[in-house]
């Protein structure tokens, strides 16, 4: 899935040696967590809106520069990946370089989750199912092999939990023979934590969607 018709480049990096007045009047304007900032026109990181709010305006950037997070991701980086980057930085604005590490423009938290909803994990009918096993136990050929023995359709897995020994994996599934696919699953050793019907696992993974939407929009 490309991301790169997501790419926005209408935010000027802040040079380091701008004032923090200047970067807080910035965000006074924004609605963004972070915003880049460079050296000499290289990249050098984001200063996020609470560190420069508790910061003397009288600084520039580059005397609070143990402030600054290098995060980033570059052009090729997959959706997912991306997706990742936000979550892990908890920012809602995601800094894009390319490959002579140059600053290009960056990605609005937003539009990636977009692309997620717009998956068949979230946008096909079908079922969801919620099974573990030993994290030395599962893999995900043999899952696949369950699924597709009893005819099942793959929308879309992914490592839900880990939990010290035990690994869980959320599958989306075609709604066809869920509860057959359920009892082969326990046949395997598998613990079925749950299954759902089409309507209510949408609701539930688009309500979490927007909900991780929400909290990373900071």
């Amino acid at each position: 899935m490309d991301t790169s018709s997501y790419l926005i480049n209408d935010l000027t990096p802040f040079d380091i040696g701008a004032s923090l007045h200047e970067v807080k009047l910035a965000f006074s304007a924004l609605t963004y967590s972070h915003v880049p900032v460079t050296r000499e026109g290289t990249y050098v990181g984001t200063i996020s809106e609470t560190d420069a709010l508790c910061l003397d305006g009288q600084q520039n950037i580059d005397q609070v520069s143990y402030v600054l997070t290098p995060f980033f991701v570059a052009l090729e980086t997959s959706w997912l990946d991306v997706l990742e980057a936000f979550a892990q930085h908890q920012t809602n604005i995601m800094p894009v370089l390319d490959q002579q590490q140059q600053y290009v423009g960056y990605y609005e938290l937003a539009d990636i989750m977009n692309l997620f909803n717009h998956t068949p994990f979230l946008s096909e009918s079908g079922g969801i199912l919620v099974v573990e096993k030993g994290s030395h136990d599962y893999s995900f050929s043999e899952i696949c092999q369950i699924i597709e023995s009893n005819n099942g359709r793959i929308f879309g897995i992914f490592i839900s939990k880990v939990d010290q020994d035990i690994t869980q994996a959320t599958i989306k599934i075609g709604h066809h023979g869920i509860a057959v696919i359920s009892q082969t699953f326990r046949r395997y050793g598998y613990n079925v934590v749950s299954t759902h019907d089409q309507d209510t696992a949408q609701q539930e993974l688009k309500a979490r969607s927007q909900y991780l939407d929400k909290y990373l929009n900071i």
